[in-house]
């Protein structure tokens, strides 16, 4: 049904757990395909005795490199790109698939809902606390509760668990890379979607995943994405998020594009921050 693509970085414990969520919790089988970065860890070692799908990098290519690697061996309909240290939940697949069924057409982009243990102030996610670790893990508690909290389906779906047809993932080329290692390459492959006539961003509700929030990104030297969003597409992030996306809105319909007199004033803006920068 799926090809879940799977970024991980001699982060063995958490994708090793990833895994084993997806076997036990989707209603379907999918195929699952690693890219491991360096992987001496024991990830390349454990990939290979599991006869799981993978690409490697023997140094840490980034996510924008390591998804389009992945997505090349590819063989479902639909591309998911999901981080090594979520835990999917019952039937996440089950609401997706029932989504896209009522779809006038493939060029769509949907995210599962995270659960997460620290409020970020994120409006697109659930904040409650199930674990911040594997060793704090609340597996039972999670479990019995997931579907308890509120949430609707919700506007402006880029960040994964993202669910796009493989049409339109070569289409418009997978993830930038020179967006490497990754920062603004969510929102980046999002506008690209957006460019092609996406106008459908959303988030579904009842589609969730657990979210540990092991960031590997604290490992790495960062890109500056914001700048790099900025100079490539003439608008600042906040307001492709905010005007384009309607990020954390409740979803009611297809976008439609800004009017033009708040691109004039969002270019405007984005012009300025140009000079200043």
């Amino acid at each position: 049904m799926f090809s879940i693509i799977i970024p991980t970085w001699n982060n063995l414990a958490y994708v090793q757990h990833c895994v084993d969520s997806i076997r036990r919790h989707s209603a379907h089988p999918h195929q699952i395909i690693l890219h491991i970065n360096d992987g001496s860890d024991g990830t390349l070692a454990w990939a290979q005795a599991q006869n799981l799908a993978h690409t490697h990098t023997p140094h840490n290519a980034g996510i924008c490199l390591a998804v389009n690697m992945a997505a090349a061996l590819a063989t479902q309909d639909y591309i998911v790109y999901m981080n090594d240290d979520m835990y999917v939940l019952p039937h996440w697949d089950t609401h997706l698939l029932a989504v896209i069924a009522t779809l006038p057409s493939n060029n769509f982009m949907l995210s599962s809902t995270m659960i997460e243990p620290t409020d970020h102030h994120n409006p697109c996610v659930i904040v409650h606390n199930y674990g911040t670790s594997l060793h704090t893990f609340r597996e039972a508690e999670l479990l019995a509760h997931y579907a308890s909290h509120p949430k609707p389906n919700w506007s402006g779906s880029a960040w994964p668990p993202t669910i796009v047809h493989r049409q339109y993932w070569q289409l418009v080329g997978g993830y930038s890379i020179e967006l490497s290692p990754g920062m603004s390459s969510d929102d980046d492959f999002a506008m690209k979607m957006w460019t092609i006539g996406c106008r459908i961003f959303q988030g579904i509700g009842a589609s969730r995943v657990y979210h540990f929030q092991a960031k590997s990104t604290q490992r790495i030297v960062k890109n500056d994405g914001r700048k790099q969003f900025l100079m490539k597409w003439g608008i600042n992030q906040s307001t492709f998020n905010t005007h384009y996306l309607h990020r954390g809105a409740p979803y009611t319909a297809p976008l439609v594009a800004p009017s033009p007199g708040t691109l004039r004033a969002a270019r405007f803006r984005a012009w300025l921050k140009r000079k200043l920068i």
